[in-house]
């Protein structure tokens, strides 16, 4: 792990240094600021998606983790005694520092299998209702008639096709929040 200070933070953005302190970064499993600006903090995000093109999730519990919340592609609130503004202006809000582990590996996992899928369900819709309209046209001769009435359409998509998505968004898990727990490498296969 590597743990560097504000002071050395500055060193190293004005000094041109960026990167040689990637480079030692790439060498780390975790690397802690501490004692950073909340410029610095929003800097050390912006130099680490740019450089190594990565999605970098940032993590605050106060005001001064704003600017690194919004910077980072994945933004995570901590509510606590510091205030409510990190939570604010997150992508996601726990109460807790315990929780991360749950909303990363059971949450994050089940909300990429789930829209996987559905992205797949709104190509085939789609594609099954333009082609039942593209055939409909050879049927009555591109006279430009409707097959169907404007209400009929809006009906169908309204009911027939919201149900299926919500249905399946509330209820599909493809492996229980134990299993996910107990096996955080089952992460990996949603990348």
């Amino acid at each position: 792990g590597l743990v560097i200070d504000g002071q050395t933070l500055n060193i190293i953005f004005q000094g041109g240094l960026e990167e040689k302190f990637l480079a030692l970064t790439k060498h780390c499993r975790s690397v802690l600021c501490c004692r950073s600006t909340p410029l610095q903090k929003s800097m050390v995000v912006k130099l680490v998606r740019r450089q190594l093109k990565v999605m970098a999730l940032s993590i605050g519990d106060g005001a001064n983790d704003v600017s690194m919340i919004q910077a980072a592609d994945v933004g995570i609130g901590i509510s606590g005694q510091e205030g409510m503004q990190a939570v604010m202006a997150s992508d996601f809000a726990i109460s807790r520092f315990k929780h991360l582990k749950k909303l990363l590996l059971v949450h994050g996992h089940w909300c990429y299998a789930r829209l996987a899928k559905l992205v797949i369900y709104f190509f085939y819709k789609n594609v099954s209702y333009v082609n039942l309209l593209f055939w409909y046209q050879f049927f009555c001769g591109f006279s430009g008639s409707t097959m169907i009435d404007y209400w009929q359409m809006i009906f169908f998509n309204l009911f027939f096709t919201s149900m299926p998505p919500l249905l399946f968004g509330v209820l599909d898990r493809d492996v229980s929040a134990e299993t996910l727990l107990d096996l955080p490498e089952l992460y990996k296969n949603g990348q």
